[in-house]
């Protein structure tokens, strides 16, 4: 970061509220989230975009927010994990990757749930192929991901009961 880059005023929706900070063009959202307010549920890992620790939904798309620059954010919606409560389908999928006991230390669960919701809020019928490629970015080092992926399926199935 540069001492010399001018402040930007930032003003977004941040998990259903009316936010706004100053922060340099070239800052990245994850340090603003973190930093700024305190929401450590996005994780800086990789900070190249490949490991999916810091994902958060961006205008409803699964975004990671270390690619994001503060430049980037005028106006959007950013939900954190923190603010995925409000959006029925993260109810969803929270549950049922803890009844399909989906993770082991739990790192990595705030980008997967994101990833998922941002899947199942474009589709509520997505299958295991959708599934696969909706979680390509994220990363998990303890599991096989086979819980994952069935904690996701059984995601699925509960909004298809729900609608029915």
């Amino acid at each position: 970061m540069s001492e010399h880059s001018p402040l930007l005023t930032l003003r977004f929706m941040l998990n259903g509220a009316q936010s706004h900070c100053l922060a340099p063009p070239e800052r990245r959202l994850a340090a603003i989230l973190r930093d700024d307010f305190g929401l450590t549920a996005a994780r800086s890992a990789c900070a190249i975009g490949r490991c999916g620790a810091c994902m958060v939904l961006w205008n409803g798309r699964s975004v990671n927010s270390c690619l994001v620059m503060a430049w980037q954010l005028g106006g959007g919606e950013i939900v954190t994990a923190e603010g995925l409560d409000a959006i029925p389908e993260a109810r969803v999928v929270k549950a049922a990757l803890v009844e399909e006991n989906a993770f082991q230390c739990g790192y990595c669960a705030p980008g997967f749930v994101v990833s998922l919701t941002a899947l199942l809020c474009e589709d509520a019928q997505a299958g295991e192929p959708e599934i696969r490629r909706a979680l390509a970015g994220n990363i998990c080092r303890c599991t096989g991901y086979h819980s994952i992926v069935r904690g996701a399926l059984h995601a699925v199935a509960l909004l298809a009961k729900e609608k029915s």
